[in-house]
């Protein structure tokens, strides 16, 4: 079954991810592919789909939505799996006892959900590299509460995201 996994990526963590992603589920005899969102056109020849976004004040990223919105059609027929990428840190919750990943839910899941029916939602922990952040996100992380909220590092769980998409490629093969 031919997969893609289709990605908008600001700084590179969800790239990272959903070229593991396409990876796992080729080691595991699926024939898949990773692509940012921007080039991607015909959606015909794949079986099904991974789309995935980075996540910035609660929303995805508008070019990874309107994907969604443009192929609903086209996902709606086939199974498809969405991944967000965003909370930053080590904690799985805040110092109140939420949990990050329910809290990092991105708004336009349950628009999804209802348009296209995936078969999963999985939010995994992002990545922070200052050097490749620009100058007003730059600025906005000189800020003291910001610094907290925003700690430098990788927090991607690759062993979380690896039993995912094995998941996702035992779905496929039944």
């Amino acid at each position: 079954m031919s997969t893609l996994v289709v990605y908008a990526s600001k700084h590179g963590a969800t790239q990272g991810i959903a070229e593991r992603i396409a990876a796992k589920l080729g080691e595991a005899g699926q024939e898949a592919e990773a692509r940012p969102v921007e080039a991607v056109d015909d959606l015909a020849s794949y079986e099904a789909f991974v789309v995935g976004s980075a996540v910035y004040a609660g929303h995805w990223q508008k070019e990874a939505s309107a994907f969604v919105q443009r192929n609903r059609t086209v996902l709606a027929s086939r199974p498809v799996w969405l991944f967000s990428s965003g909370p930053l840190g080590t904690e799985a919750t805040d110092g109140k006892g939420r949990d990050l990943t329910v809290a990092a839910e991105p708004k336009e899941m349950e628009e999804f959900e209802g348009a296209i029916g995936p078969k999963g939602h999985s939010v995994f922990f992002g990545a922070l590299d200052p050097g490749k952040l620009g100058f007003t996100e730059r600025a906005i992380r000189k800020l003291p509460a910001a610094r907290t909220m925003l700690p430098e590092g990788d927090f991607r769980d690759w062993t979380e995201i690896d039993t995912w998409a094995s998941s996702i490629a035992h779905d496929l093969a039944q």
